[in-house]
């Protein structure tokens, strides 16, 4: 039997929907033998997720998407098979902490001054002990009436420039993509078509990227078309990276991306998997 891969998703730990014990329940229901917990900016998942998979007999890879910024962007950089014990990456993730709380309550305020009250008290029900995600912003509008869907959100109030986007400091690409790499894991440069960027300067955030340590890049995600993963197949060759597949699963209401749902990683890629200890 062949192997199936996911290699980002997102349970409750973030800004996803189902706790990490459903979701490795679910990935195993669609066939995933292994996969990786990759939850924004923490690592709070990953005990129970291990319990959940050493249970149902599929392997999880310890994982985490770090928010970084580079050249005044943010950009998201999946660790996979790092060692969340490791100090200085778990002192991160509770520096992170604070900060996405801080960033939450200056989106309360903007929110607040757009007529728009309650958003800091009905996130913080909403994560519980998780991080705050500027998705719990999203449902939050979405179930007020103020948008039709969570991608409205994003376009009215949350994406870069709009009403109530904060800008926030993230620690450094090479700074967390050493993070990884010193916790014994290989760092994956997530989703790079979503930061549509020019192709040039895709080429310079790949050349970037190899400098600082990072070995792949994620080829294959639950978003990507044909055309889209030849075109990441294509500048992995160029770069020498490896490839990586993962569903950036959030939530079983979401149809079109379901874990390990994902297209083969294109011929002449190496796995990423080859790279995990």
């Amino acid at each position: 039997m062949s192997e199936i891969y996911d290699l980002h998703c997102h349970s409750t730990a973030s800004d996803g929907a189902l706790a990490p014990a459903a979701l490795v329940e679910r990935a195993h229901l669609q066939g995933v033998t292994a996969l990786a917990l990759t939850d924004h900016d923490t690592t709070a998942g990953l005990d129970e997720a291990q319990r959940a998979a050493e249970a149902a007999g599929i392997r999880l890879i310890s994982g985490i998407e770090l928010s970084t910024s580079w050249q005044n962007k943010c950009l998201h950089i999946v660790g996979l098979g790092i060692d969340p014990a490791y100090a200085p990456l778990a002192e991160a993730t509770h520096r992170l902490r604070n900060t996405r709380l801080e960033r939450a309550e200056q989106i309360a305020l903007k929110l607040e001054k757009k007529r728009i009250p309650g958003a800091l008290e009905a996130v913080r029900r909403m994560a519980g002990d998780s991080m705050i995600t500027r998705t719990h912003f999203a449902d939050f509008l979405l179930s007020q009436g103020h948008v039709l869907s969570q991608q409205e959100a994003f376009d009215r109030y949350l994406a870069k420039g709009k009403a109530a986007y904060v800008a926030t400091p993230w620690a450094e690409m090479s700074v967390a993509v050493d993070w990884i790499i010193q916790s014994g894991g290989v760092a994956v440069l997530a989703h790079p078509l979503r930061y549509q960027l020019t192709a040039s300067w895709l080429r310079r955030l790949l050349t970037a990227f190899k400098e600082t340590g990072g070995q792949a890049v994620e080829i294959v995600t639950g978003r990507y078309n044909a055309e889209e993963i030849k075109n990441m197949a294509d500048y992995a060759k160029r770069f020498g990276l490896a490839g990586s597949a993962g569903s950036d699963f959030h939530n079983p209401a979401n149809q079109y991306v379901e874990l390990g749902r994902l297209a083969p990683l294109p011929a002449g890629i190496q796995p990423v998997w080859e790279l995990l200890h």
